[in-house]
């Protein structure tokens, strides 16, 4: 896997099909395997997909400390240089929309599209800094029962109530096994810093903002503020939980290639 060095942190990533560039950010604790790897095949069949790994994550290194979003933002936009990718439509799902946001507000010129997916603005909010404290607490703790809180506010009722129980066993192995406890620690406490509400109204790209309707980990109000907060953006939404690209991937993958592909006056 390629890895290129950004502000002393080795960032790795992936780069996938041919095409217009399309570069996806995921989410907190997420990888650009485990966010986006069962997605990859039909977008990179006209696109040039780039994934990047921040801090924290997947096969990234860095010297450790507090994370910022200026530097997550600089790392994904490092894996796009080097991927040559000088404009390019971008997608972030949940922290990883606040990292997207953060590019399309700060760099204008490069963004031709941004889609954010289950996004939040702020996450000083009461309700979120409580759920923020309650996982740093169970990584401490009990990095399983993290995981199945993961999976019972990740995933509606309706989507959970079709596993059995090995299915869902398997899945908070796959969550424990897939993360890097010190990473996601450091990614937590950045969702409870942030607050990109004075950069919204600065985005000028095409902006699809998608919310999730069953979100218990990110209720879908927070991903309309960003839609009423961002010039002209549109709102759409998913019959989902917060994993939506896990719950409801082809549902999504429809609305990114309708919105990325759609022509632009």
């Amino acid at each position: 896997m390629p890895v290129v060095e950004v502000l002393d942190t080795h960032v790795s990533y992936a780069v996938d099909g041919q095409g217009p560039a399309l570069v996806l950010v995921a989410g907190t604790g997420g990888t650009l395997d485990s966010n986006w790897g069962h997605l990859v095949a039909p977008l990179a069949a006209r696109r040039t997909v780039i994934r990047p790994d921040y801090s924290g994550s997947g096969e990234t290194t860095d010297p450790a400390g507090e994370l910022s979003l200026d530097l997550l933002a600089a790392q994904v936009l490092g894996a796009a240089d080097a991927a040559g990718a000088e404009s390019f439509d971008l997608a972030g799902f949940s922290l990883g929309a606040c990292v997207a946001a953060q590019i399309a507000a700060t760099q204008p010129g490069r963004v031709r599209s941004l889609t954010l997916l289950a996004g939040f603005s702020t996450g000083q909010d009461p309700r979120m800094r409580m759920q923020s404290e309650l996982w740093l607490n169970l990584i401490r703790h009990d990095p399983h029962d993290f995981a199945r809180l993961i999976l019972l506010t990740g995933f509606s009722p309706a989507f959970l109530g079709r596993m059995d129980a090995a299915q869902l066993a398997q899945w908070a192995d796959a969550v424990v096994v897939s993360n890097r406890w010190e990473g996601i620690t450091r990614q937590i406490m950045l969702d409870t810093r942030l607050d990109i509400r004075p950069l919204l109204p600065r985005i000028a790209a095409p902006t699809l903002v998608i919310g999730c309707a069953h979100d218990a980990m990110v209720p879908k109000e927070h991903a309309r503020a960003l839609a009423d907060a961002i010039p002209g953006a549109r709102y759409a939404e998913l019959d989902s939980g917060h994993l939506a690209p896990f719950e409801q991937p082809e549902a999504f993958l429809n609305l990114l290639a309708a919105f990325i592909d759609a022509p632009r006056g």
